[in-house]
């Protein structure tokens, strides 16, 4: 039966956050707000939490799963970014962008996109999300909430508790959350291709 952690939209209960943080580092999958939509959320490592995304979500090999991160410094140890994208995403983040990169060293192979050994990343506007990130202190494993069948994500915290009850760890909720995913960016050939419309406005990068 997943916990359910009612926290504020704007000034999170550090001792919840420190309480969800510590049930991500003992391999829990949580439900947690972000400023485009609910994600599931596990540890980097966790193969376990990996395998339960992508059951809930039916996920193939193909699927690029994306590493929330707390900054920009954070992300830089998971992908290899150019001067000229650095300048491109930098002045997008934090915000609701995802971006594909070529991943270092330090993202385990199974996270990779099989063929091009690419990562998907982001740093998300939430206070919530931001918290959580600050007090766990590295990336949270990450994909949107979306089940399989339906058109739009869950915007319900109590909803997803409901309907999730017995395949996640943890929802927190801090309100409704929005509908649209994130705004997907691949800059994994050097050229900004817009892979996905979503919550980030696209013109800065047509």
């Amino acid at each position: 039966m997943a916990k359910y952690f009612d926290v504020h939209p704007e000034n999170p209960q550090p001792r919840t956050i420190r309480q969800v943080a510590d049930s991500i580092r003992d391999g829990a999958l949580v439900v947690y707000p972000t400023d485009s939509c609910f994600a599931l959320g596990c540890r980097l490592g966790s193969r376990d939490g990996v395998e339960r995304i992508r059951t809930i979500r039916q996920l193939d090999d193909r699927h690029h799963f994306t590493l929330v991160c707390r900054d920009f410094a954070q992300l830089g140890q998971f992908v290899h970014v150019d001067k000229d994208v650095f300048r491109a995403i930098k002045a997008s983040t934090p915000g609701s962008y995802t971006f594909i990169l070529p991943a270092t060293r330090e993202v385990p192979r199974k996270l990779l996109h099989p063929k091009k050994k690419t990562v998907g990343v982001r740093i998300p506007d939430h206070a919530v999300a931001q918290a959580l990130l600050d007090e766990l202190g590295e990336p949270l494993l990450s994909s949107t909430l979306l089940l399989p069948g339906e058109e739009e994500p869950m915007t319900q915290g109590w909803e997803i508790k409901e309907r999730l009850d017995h395949v996640v760890d943890a929802v927190i909720d801090s309100g409704d959350c929005g509908t649209e995913p994130t705004t997907v960016v691949d800059f994994s050939g050097g050229e900004a291709e817009i892979v996905r419309k979503g919550a980030g406005d696209t013109s800065r990068f047509e």
